[in-house]
Formats: structure tokens, sequence, C-alpha cells
């Protein structure tokens, strides 16, 4: 299954008539450049799930920072790096 069709499943495994009206997945871009995804945790199986977080800044296209703070999940990384963004909160939410 591809990484955007797991992101897919997960969300809509979320979505109850109530919860996707506040919270949500959010993906964007960075100017330095990269990628942004947030991913509200509230309210799901995760939301006081310890992440222990990945920081790997170097080298400077190909970095990655991926952390939980005030319930979500954010993940930031270089122009590459948005498929391995998603992929670690993939990991992180299926290892139960």
């Amino acid at each position: 299954m591809t990484t955007i069709k797991q992101i897919q499943n997960w969300y809509k495994s979320q979505c109850n008539g109530d919860w996707e009206h506040t919270f949500g997945v959010h993906i964007s871009t960075l100017d330095n450049p990269g990628w942004a995804v947030d991913i509200d945790l509230t309210e799901t199986e995760v939301e006081n799930k310890e992440f222990i977080p990945i920081i790997n800044l170097e080298p400077e296209l190909d970095w990655i920072h991926c952390h939980v703070e005030n319930n979500k999940f954010k993940g930031r990384g270089g122009p590459e790096k948005l498929e391995e963004i998603l992929l670690v909160f993939l990991k992180w939410v299926n290892n139960k």
C-alpha cells in the first residue's frame, strides 16, 4: 500500500462526524525549501503516546525533524523528505 493511501486510511479512520471539523492533516511547503506536516492527535488513539523526536539537520537539503508538540505531530524536512516524514508518522502510529 502506498504511503499516501496509508495516510488517507488513517485520516478516514479518525473521521467520526466531529473530529474532522476541528482537527486534521496539514501538508505545506517551507521557504528554505522543504515540507511541513502537521497532524492533529487530539481524540486519536495516539493522543498520549510517547514520541521520540527525530532530528537530523544535515546535509542542508536532506534534513528531517519530527516531534510532537501541543498534541500535534510536527514533521519538517528538506524538499525530498515528504514521504519520509509521512512514513515516520505511520511507523509511530502503527507501532502499538
